[in-house]
C-alpha cells in the first residue's frame, strides 16, 4: 500500500486552500474531508444539529468511506485533509499506523468567529479542538515524539517555506509550482460533499501568498461563542508550542 498522507486540522484553518495546492502537485489522490462526508451526510449521521430533514446517503459510513481510501492506496499516494473529531471512536494503534500524520491548527478565536459568521447555531462539538490535541497526544505517545505541527498563521506569512518543511515532514518532494493556480478554481469537479459553501475565497484566490497576520477581537460575539473559544484556547496552545517554526 502506498502512502496515506493525513492533515489533521479544525474548520476554518486554511485547510482547504492547503488541500488545493496539495492538489497541484499531480502526484497525489487528494480527498476533501472523507471522513467529514459520512459524519454529516452518511445513513447514520453522527453531527449534532442533524434532523431527519437533513441528507443522508445509503451506504456511505466511516467505515466505507475507509476501505475506499485503504483501495485508493493500493494504486498510488493519497492525500486527505480532514478533522480528528470525525474518526475518535476510530483511533487505536492499528488503524493509526496506516497514515503518515501532520496537524494544521489555526488561532481559535479566528476559527470559532468565521464558523459563528457561517453558522450561528454551531455546536461545540464541531468545533474540534480537543479531539485535535487528544489525537496529537496520542501519537506523540505511540511513537515516542510528536507529529508535525504547522500553525495557518505561519503558513500564510511564508507560504514557500512553510510547505517545503511540511513536504521535508511528510517525506514527499517539494513542489514550488503547486503554490499558484489559475483563479476560479473548479471546485465542483472534486468532492465538495458540503456544496462549497465555505469555499468563495479559494474559488478566486491564485495560490497560497503570503499574507499579514490576522487578528480579531471577540468583545462583540455572543457570550456562549466567547465561552467555546476560552474551553477551545489552552488545547490549541498545546499544539502550538510543539509547532514547526520558519528558520531564523
Amino acid at each position: 500500500m502506498h502512502k496515506i498522507i493525513a492533515l489533521w486540522a479544525v474548520p476554518r484553518s486554511t485547510s482547504t486552500a492547503f488541500e488545493w495546492m496539495m492538489r497541484q502537485r499531480g502526484d497525489l489522490d487528494c480527498l476533501h474531508e472523507p471522513f467529514g462526508e459520512a459524519w454529516y451526510q452518511g445513513e447514520e449521521p453522527f453531527w449534532q444539529r442533524w434532523t431527519p430533514n437533513d441528507k443522508t446517503t445509503p451506504g456511505l459510513s466511516l467505515e466505507s468511506v475507509w476501505e475506499d481510501i485503504k483501495a485508493r492506496a493500493e494504486k498510488q499516494p493519497v492525500f486527505i485533509k480532514d478533522f480528528p473529531h470525525y474518526i475518535n471512536h476510530l483511533w487505536d494503534e492499528e488503524f493509526l499506523s496506516q497514515f503518515t500524520h501532520a496537524f494544521l491548527i489555526r488561532d481559535p478565536a479566528l476559527t470559532i468567529s468565521s464558523m459563528f459568521d457561517k453558522w450561528p447555531d454551531f455546536d461545540e462539538g464541531e468545533v474540534g479542538f480537543p479531539e485535535q490535541r487528544a489525537l496529537f497526544d496520542l501519537l506523540s505517545a505511540l511513537n515516542g515524539s510528536p507529529p508535525p505541527v504547522f500553525d495557518s498563521g505561519d503558513l500564510l506569512e511564508d507560504p514557500p517555506t512553510m510547505v517545503k518543511a511540511f513536504c521535508e515532514s511528510v517525506d514527499i518532494p517539494f513542489i514550488p509550482s503547486a503554490l499558484s493556480w489559475e483563479p476560479g478554481a473548479k471546485t465542483d469537479d472534486y468532492s465538495w460533499w458540503d456544496g462549497g459553501s465555505f469555499h468563495q475565497n479559494l474559488k478566486s484566490s491564485t495560490g497560497l501568498k503570503a499574507q499579514k497576520r490576522r487578528y480579531v477581537e471577540l468583545d462583540d460575539l455572543p457570550e456562549r461563542v466567547k465561552q467555546v473559544h476560552r474551553r477551545m484556547k489552552p488545547h490549541y496552545d498545546r499544539l502550538y508550542s510543539h509547532r514547526i517554526r520558519k528558520p531564523q
